[in-house]
């Protein structure tokens, strides 16, 4: 029998004790050599599979004595939610806290959005669809939508799309976990970029993935890592997000995508664009998508539309010209829902052919650009880091002198401010001094008090 599998056989070994309870929690484990000598294995495969499992937070370590099973998490009974979300690395556990000075929310001030035109929308759609609920959508999507985002990519993108190539989703959230369950397996190794979208790093976490990180910067990747890690490890797939990146803001160069898509047809990995930023640009347009390079089915592409038009909707996109690709996309929507909601699809159908989602898109850009600057401009007088995005929703913030985030989250929401700590992001979970801020959602003058106090807040942690 091979390595692979013997690995395996150890580490679903224990595993399956641990779930079943059969080794209680703090009991410690055998120990390596008596293990390996039940198992007729070798000690380094034993110790490969502890490491694992210490590495997934199922077993600890004691110096000198052995490993135990985890404890569970440590509950802070005076902010119960703050440690679960230390422990959990869940957004939605800040986002579950109420503040006064949102600055956690990645989604764009409700007060911004077309919420009267998209009502004239819906009833539009039943006038021209009366039966619309009474049927369920195809798997892959409402034909007439795929039909019009086809065309609109072929003419904005220069794309060379059919509605065939294109899947409707129910948000990108759940386009990143249709693929995670359609091409990774436990212990598969897949790339992410570090730091990354922290809800597609506790998708790919929850699968069991293998997870290795490239680090992006304010001029995209090095490209030579990357390779060195592609020719090494043969992952899965990279998953990433070039255009006005979350939570960063970078944007990759287009000479980068070309090479990252050649990247990917050399080694075999897919690539997952999730570009859910490019239409929110503040002065130019952005470089086109890594997609308009592929040539043989190795990128899937990820738009997002719910930012801008409306959340509520919950309508995305993907698209691969692979229908290897696409069949198995299929078999996991089928499982997962047999299609997004019909109504939702027309109604965004007739909004999004509009010439009013156009002028929307135009006054929404400079009053988000507007709320950049102030947030910026508030953070003028400090001495905290940061480059700032063409586009986007985020700021990515360095504070000064080691200042660790984490803790300065408790202190932030007892004063009713919110915001994302960096290791929420950072799929290797260490301690950070970078953080997210978003200034979507507040408006101007929250904005510019909550930063006030905020920066109040930053100096008495640092003192």
């Amino acid at each position: 029998m091979n390595g692979d599998y013997l690995f395996k056989q150890v580490y679903d070994f224990c595993l399956h004790r641990i779930e079943r309870g059969e080794w209680k929690k703090d009991e410690k484990l055998p120990s390596i050599r008596n293990l390996a000598v039940d198992m007729n294995v070798h000690r380094l495969t034993v110790l490969k599979a502890y490491q694992l499992l210490k590495q997934e937070n199922k077993i600890y370590v004691k110096d000198k004595s052995g490993y135990y099973v985890q404890s569970g998490e440590k509950v802070n009974q005076d902010t119960p939610i703050v440690s679960g979300y230390v422990q959990k690395n869940h957004l939605s556990e800040i986002h579950r806290i109420p503040a006064a000075y949102q600055f956690s929310q990645a989604l764009i001030d409700p007060n911004l959005l077309p919420n009267r035109y998209i009502s004239d929308y819906v009833k539009k759609v039943f006038d021209l669809y009366p039966k619309v609920l009474s049927t369920y959508s195809t798997v892959q999507g409402d034909e007439e939508l795929r039909q019009s985002l086809s065309h609109y990519f072929n003419r904005q993108y220069k794309m060379v799309t059919t509605p065939d190539d294109l899947f409707i989703t129910t948000g990108s959230q759940q386009a990143i976990h249709l693929i995670a369950q359609a091409f990774v397996k436990k212990r598969d190794t897949i790339l992410l970029e570090r730091p990354s979208y922290s809800s597609a790093i506790d998708i790919f976490r929850a699968i069991g993935a293998n997870i290795m990180t490239v680090d992006i910067h304010p001029d995209g990747y090095d490209l030579e890592q990357l390779e060195t890690i592609m020719k090494k490890h043969k992952p899965r797939l990279f998953y990433l997000n070039p255009t006005f990146h979350n939570p960063t803001g970078y944007t990759v160069p287009s000479s980068q995508r070309k090479q990252l898509v050649q990247l990917a047809e050399q080694y075999r990995c897919l690539l997952i664009e999730d570009d859910a930023y490019s239409d929110i640009y503040f002065d130019k347009e952005p470089p086109l998508p890594m997609y308009t390079y592929d040539t043989s089915g190795m990128v899937i592409y990820i738009k997002s539309f719910c930012k801008y038009i409306s959340p509520g909707l919950r309508i995305a996109v993907m698209m691969n010209g692979q229908s290897a690709v696409r069949k198995s996309l299929f078999a996991v929507k089928a499982l997962a829902d047999n299609g997004s909601p019909l109504l939702n699809q027309k109604i965004f159908l007739h909004y999004f052919s509009s010439s009013r989602l156009q002028k929307h898109v135009e006054k929404l850009r400079i009053a988000l650009q507007i709320r950049k600057e102030v947030m910026e401009e508030a953070m003028a007088v400090t001495d905290w880091h940061w480059t700032s995005p063409n586009g986007g929703l985020n700021l990515w913030v360095q504070l000064p002198g080691g200042l660790s985030t984490e803790e300065l989250l408790a202190t932030s929401l007892e004063h009713s401010i919110s915001f994302v700590p960096g290791q929420i992001c950072d799929p290797l979970q260490e301690p950070s001094s970078w953080l997210r801020l978003s200034y979507s959602f507040a408006n101007e003058e929250q904005i510019s008090n909550g930063m006030r106090r905020f920066i109040e807040v930053v100096g008495l942690g640092a003192n």
